[in-house]
């Protein structure tokens, strides 16, 4: 999808160049048990209020031209949490999908998810597939969201797959990989954003993130607005992207001698 005239100049008043707007940005939303502590409220606190970062991550992808975004909401080993938590979670998710499928509806958002889905209760199951259906013809923006993921739990389930058809092991290649993972047809990560200040990807995309530009803040997720998603990809911008090669004087890449 090529950027519009608005999202050009938008990109030009945020000092962003619009030609090299990152396709896909990933992001660990971390920091909201600690943001509600601070203020001294239970660990859901900080979840609900997080909601609103993750609106304005919405919004500022759309903005700029962003094309996929992925956002880590509930990891495997969040299972292990306390059961009031992951109760008081999985509540939240079918809330919020309730309120929000509509106003992702009217922006042109594409619902999407990764992970274990079987392991969700049925009502998030089916408010998911719901949302997922109602907005499966559009495409402004593909938001995916990482639910009972981990990229352990991934690659186990692809290597299963894998084995299963039964592939000369002479003839793997990447490329087989990613037929089966769960992220297949999405492009990877060139930016992957992680709030809260701790520098670590915990367990998400290992195999996607292998080229990705990491931008770590030390704002907790629910204080993470528009302004610190402009931050991180203006921070993208400002890297010298090798990929293993050697870049000369000009930006051109060159195979590595």
């Amino acid at each position: 999808m090529k950027i519009t005239a608005e999202q050009h100049d938008f990109c030009a008043s945020m000092n962003l160049d619009s030609v090299r707007i990152p396709k896909h940005v990933a992001i660990i939303m971390d920091g909201n048990g600690r943001w509600a502590s601070e203020r001294g409220q239970e660990r859901v606190f900080g979840h609900m209020n997080g909601i609103n970062s993750v609106r304005a991550s919405v919004e500022a992808a759309l903005r700029i031209g962003v094309r996929h975004l992925t956002l880590y909401a509930f990891s495997t080993e969040n299972w292990s949490r306390p059961q009031e938590e992951v109760d008081a979670l999985m509540d939240l998710l079918v809330s919020t999908l309730v309120k929000e499928v509509k106003d992702l509806e009217s922006k042109g958002v594409r619902l999407r998810t990764i992970g274990d889905l079987t392991s969700l209760p049925v009502e998030c199951q089916d408010q998911i597939a719901k949302s997922k259906e109602s907005t499966k013809h559009l495409d402004s923006l593909d938001l995916i969201l990482a639910l009972s993921y981990s990229s352990k739990w991934e690659l186990v389930e692809a290597t299963k797959q894998l084995m299963k058809s039964g592939i000369d092991p002479d003839a793997l290649e990447a490329s087989h990989i990613d037929q089966y993972l769960a992220t297949f047809g999405i492009p990877d990560p060139e930016l992957m954003i992680r709030t809260s200040g701790e520098h670590r990807i915990s367990n998400f995309m290992l195999w996607q993130l292998a080229y990705a530009e990491f931008h770590f803040t030390p704002v907790l997720w629910p204080d993470f607005g528009q302004d610190n998603f402009y931050e991180a990809v203006r921070d993208f911008q400002n890297r010298s992207r090798r990929f293993g090669g050697l870049l000369d004087t000009n930006h051109t890449m060159s195979k590595q001698g």
